[in-house]
């Protein structure tokens, strides 16, 4: 058997945990499986406007969500060292944290796609109203990927 890449996207939910559990329980003894976690995170914009009292609360806000993004930037490298010291190989386990350019779903597509990825292990959070009238992240992932195994973990 050949290599196995296995693409986690994560979003800090504990779904998402669920997610990461099921992976490590599942393929943790596969000693050919490489785990790659996910994060696309929307860039705060930059702004280039003169100095006045509202454009300084606005800078200070974009301040503000600069430092969550970078402070999500580290929790996704914690979560990685979390899997290592539950017994994982630090060789076995990459993160991907990047600016979206486009929906999550198509991000994660793109990337599946890109890096040759086996299986996607997504979370399926139950009983959102708001499904009603938008398409959920795992239904575009499940209708935009071919030859690839997606694996919805509820």
């Amino acid at each position: 058997m050949g290599s196995l890449k296995i693409l986690v996207p994560y979003n800090f939910t504990d779904h998402d945990k669920k997610a990461l559990d099921f992976v490590h329980n599942t393929f943790a003894h596969l000693p050919e499986a490489g785990i790659t976690i996910f994060h696309a995170y929307t860039p705060a914009p930059a702004l280039e406007t003169p100095d006045s009292a509202v454009t300084g609360k606005l800078k200070s806000s974009m301040g503000y969500l600069n430092q969550k993004i970078m402070q999500q930037g580290t929790e996704l490298e914690e979560v990685k060292n979390q899997l290592i010291q539950s017994g994982l190989s630090g060789s076995r386990l990459d993160t991907v944290y990047k600016p979206r350019k486009k929906d999550v779903a198509a991000e994660i597509i793109d990337l599946a796609k890109k890096e040759d990825f086996n299986i996607i292990v997504i979370n399926h959070r139950p009983g959102r109203a708001t499904r009603f009238f938008s398409a959920s992240v795992h239904n575009k992932v499940i209708s935009g990927i071919k030859n690839i195994t997606v694996c919805l973990v509820s």
